[in-house]
């Protein structure tokens, strides 16, 4: 037990010391800084003033910063997909990486048979539609048809692998 402990303890001292940054005592003393000294400190890590007085902010992105600094930022594949995301929220319709890949394209019919009757559901850009009535998810729509909770995905089959009860 103590040779694990001392070994994990090793492997923690080099990930708190990297590139001669002592993260955690970096971090541990931004705790014990008044706020001038953060946007002091702010001032150092980015090269301009700290754009506000709160400590809670000034205290996270500093920390950041400090970890940023000694471990490395975002990979420049992660920032491309975090780009792609803020765009498609930004834009207000969902792209490939907000949009369900279970989803069918719309105006594809969704058919089962419940309770002896053919069921019908619409598939639509913003939801789905059974006579008449449009819902938000699936799931809601085969609530509307069974009167109990129920993933639609499974409901009419196109969850990978799923079990239809009847």
């Amino acid at each position: 037990m103590r040779k694990i402990t001392r070994r994990s303890a090793a492997k923690a001292g080099l990930a708190r010391s990297v590139e001669g940054i002592d993260v955690l005592a970096e971090l541990a003393a931004l705790k014990a800084m008044t706020v001038p000294e953060l946007q002091a400190k702010w001032r150092v890590m980015f090269g301009e003033p700290a754009p506000n007085a709160s400590r809670g902010n000034l205290e996270l992105r500093i920390g950041y910063r400090i970890q940023e600094l000694a471990h490395g930022g975002i990979q420049p594949a992660t920032r491309r997909t975090l780009d792609a995301l803020a765009a498609e929220v930004a834009s207000g319709a969902p792209g490939p990486l907000i949009a369900d890949p279970r989803r069918p394209i719309p105006g594809t019919k969704l058919v089962r048979e419940w309770q002896g009757e053919e069921q019908v559901v619409t598939v639509l850009t913003d939801g789905f539609e059974w006579q008449g009535r449009r819902f938000k998810s699936l799931s809601a729509a085969v609530r509307a048809i069974t009167g109990s909770h129920w993933n639609g995905w499974k409901f009419f089959g196109l969850a990978h692998g799923a079990e239809t009860r009847t």
